[in-house]
């Protein structure tokens, strides 16, 4: 989460008022906005009209429409509407703020097997029945696996995925998607599959990856990796009950035609302790309108146009809530990493030197890199040059004020492969390392100190910091 930045205008469109960006990718980028009617908080996916045409991707878009309208299911992401401008379609969606399932594996490591059963439990649920709606995701794999609030599973991410009309007269799927490490061996051969069997292999290799906290088939080279997918080429961890392993081994065999079914897994022993079944409404839709978001003409019934209002200008400094909202609960001495250690999409550090200073050095670090630099106000997108697994790597970097003399600076990952993200970081380090603020325990001297032992740290700080805010805390509450 990031501060509002000083302004003294919102951007509207229709009912919703825009906020802060979430996400950003190549084609769209996500951002947090509020129905002024309602008051409820969504997420507002916003693609670009002329970038969508240029690529042709203008089915694609419409499928993962297609694909969210046909869904109504309390362990799928919702979709609430879709609107265009004469230049912007705008998805509106469920906001969730558990983040990625990815991000709490990076964090807790593995899951305790009742823990990951109960998150196979919901998959599952949303699995089937997006499979009884002729819908195939395609591209399961924990990214795509947000939590919300009560931490309950959500599926995400229907861009790859496959509808009814795609099914070829022989009931396979031609094309070839996915993320290697979590696709059916029988996808990578491209020469028809079944999509739901090709689903049920990837919830397969994420139960493993919650149970164990690493992937069952993993190597850089591509060719060695395909090979250990076809050959289903993994060993179960010594902690695995003998009951979920014979589950996994079921799930994750090579042969689609002996490979186990939702219907089995639905009947299977480790899967039904615990089990409950998902309570919800059926969806009633119609897709009749998914060609409107296309439609210039004024008769459009989604029609909107962006627009600004004045509002009176938000404070640019971070505030107490802001700092909490960025810890784990209201441990406030790992507000700020010394350094990555796990993979995740963002990271962030303190500076005491100025925000012109800081820009400085990111660019200076990031171009023998092989980034381009674009610097706006205190934000900075780098872009490599070259394309990853997964495209170019996209990074986005903000620079905060939380005090008069501290800055925090974000990097997030806005494109590309999170593990490319984790190396870039590390690399940049290096060249960053003279702005970033130290305290004395990792070796560098502070002028300031602090209390009998005369250290200055990161915890007093926030501490001081928190008490300096306080009565922010009690007038808000």
């Amino acid at each position: 989460m990031t501060a509002r930045t000083s302004s003294n205008s919102r951007t509207r469109v229709g009912k919703y008022e825009l906020g802060r960006t979430l996400g950003e990718g190549t084609f769209a980028k996500v951002k947090f906005a509020r129905n002024v009617e309602t008051q409820e908080n969504v997420a507002i996916k916003i693609l670009d009209k002329e970038k969508v045409l240029k690529h042709k991707m203008i089915s694609q878009i419409k499928r993962e429409i297609s694909t969210m309208k046909l869904i109504k299911h309390p362990n799928v992401i919702r979709m609430f509407e879709v609107m265009a401008s004469k230049t912007k379609i705008y998805i509106v969606l469920e906001f969730v703020t558990g983040g990625e399932l990815f991000d709490n594996i990076a964090r807790r490591g593995r899951l305790k097997e009742d823990d990951a059963r109960t998150y196979f439990h919901q998959l599952i649920n949303a699995v089937d029945y997006c499979h009884s709606r002729g819908v195939y995701h395609r591209d399961l794999k924990p990214e795509n696996l947000l939590l919300d609030a009560n931490g309950v599973l959500k599926v995400s991410d229907f861009g790859l995925s496959a509808l009814p009309q795609q099914v070829r007269a022989d009931g396979l799927l031609y094309t070839a998607c996915g993320t290697p490490n979590y696709v059916a061996p029988e996808v990578i051969k491209s020469k028809g599959y079944d999509g739901a069997k090709a689903d049920v292999w990837s919830c397969g290799v994420i139960l493993f990856v919650l149970m164990a906290g690493y992937l069952p088939f993993d190597d850089t080279n591509l060719v060695a990796l395909y090979n250990l997918i076809f050959k289903a080429n993994f060993n179960c961890p010594p902690w695995f009950s003998s009951s979920a392993k014979k589950l996994i081994k079921r799930i994750l065999d090579p042969n689609p035609l002996t490979r186990i079914t939702i219907a089995e897994i639905l009947e299977n022993e480790w899967f039904k302790k615990g089990y409950k079944p998902p309570k919800f409404e059926e969806a009633d839709v119609t897709l009749v309108d998914v060609d409107s978001i296309f439609n210039e003409s004024g008769g459009s019934p989604n029609l909107v146009v962006e627009r600004r209002e004045e509002r009176p200008a938000a404070p640019a400094m971070m505030n107490a809530f802001q700092l909490i909202s960025t810890s784990q609960g209201l441990d406030l001495s790992c507000l700020f990493e010394k350094q990555m250690g796990l993979v995740k999409r963002e990271t962030r550090f303190t500076s005491k030197s100025p925000a012109n200073e800081i820009v400085s050095k990111i660019e200076e670090a990031a171009l023998p890199l092989g980034f381009d630099v674009k610097k706006t106000n205190n934000k900075i997108k780098l872009l490599g040059e070259k394309p990853g697994r997964k495209g170019h790597l996209a990074v986005t970097t903000e620079i905060l004020q939380v005090a008069p003399s501290v800055c925090m600076v974000e990097l997030r990952k806005s494109g590309g492969d999170t593990l490319e993200f984790h190396k870039f970081y590390n690399n940049i380090s290096a060249g960053l390392k003279d702005i970033v603020w130290k305290t004395t325990e990792e070796g560098k001297p502070e002028e300031k100190k602090d209390g009998a032992s005369g250290q200055f740290s990161r915890a007093n700080f926030c501490y001081r910091l928190l008490k300096r805010n306080i009565f922010l805390i009690f007038r808000w509450l």
